[in-house]
Parts: C-alpha cells; structure tokens; sequence
C-alpha cells in the first residue's frame, strides 16, 4: 500500500509560480515511476509531467519549458514547479505513482490550482 499526499495549490494571477509537493509513504520500495496529471472542470483528466527513478522526464506539450518535475529523496517527495501560469493551468492537480512489485497504480487526492487573469 502506497499512500500520496499533495499540497501546493492556490490562487494565483496569471504570470505567476507556484510548487506543488507529494510526498509518498508505505511501502514504496519498488516504486519507479511518478507523474503528474490535472483535470478542469468538466473535462477529462490529462497527463501534464513524469520521471522515472533514474531521472528521465516528459512533459505535455502545453506546458514545456513552463514546468518542471522533480525530486527529493531524502524526503521521498516529488515536486512540480509551475512558472508562468495562464488561466487555462487552472485545474486539480494530481500525484500518480507506481509501482514493481506489485505492478499497481496508486492516486493522490489532488490539489487545487486557480490561476486568474
């Protein structure tokens, strides 16, 4: 069992930054691959950014070169740092972490972020 934790989230004025937290607990040995997704209102959730535990990133298209993902492991949290925000960031973001052994999936509770014009 993997448990995720979120935080970060706010209002914030277009052009703005914020840094979303996940902190995982558990039993998060095998654990080898974290991302982010967001999901607005009325709409269906969608990838935003991941890494594995060696280090290799991706990131949606909308967001490249605005947000970053990474990691602390003396904490055992990943971190999205959010830059030059637009309205349309304006979502609940979500932690998903998975897992070898056993091949599982595993959801935070998701964060709010608002970001106004």
């Amino acid at each position: 069992q993997v448990q995720l934790v979120e935080s970060g989230g706010g209002l914030v004025q277009a052009g703005g930054s914020l840094r979303l937290s996940c902190v995982a607990s558990g039993s998060i040995f095998s654990m080898n691959f974290i991302s982010w997704y967001r999901q607005a209102p009325g709409k269906q959730r969608e990838f935003v950014a991941a890494m594995t535990t060696g280090g290799f990133t991706n990131y949606a298209d909308s967001v490249k070169g605005r947000f970053a993902i990474f990691r602390d492991t003396t904490k055992n949290t990943t971190y999205l740092q959010m830059n030059s925000l637009k309205p349309e960031d304006t979502a609940i973001y979500y932690c998903n972490a998975r897992t070898s052994i056993p091949p599982r999936g595993y959801w935070g509770q998701g964060t709010q972020v608002t970001v106004s014009s």
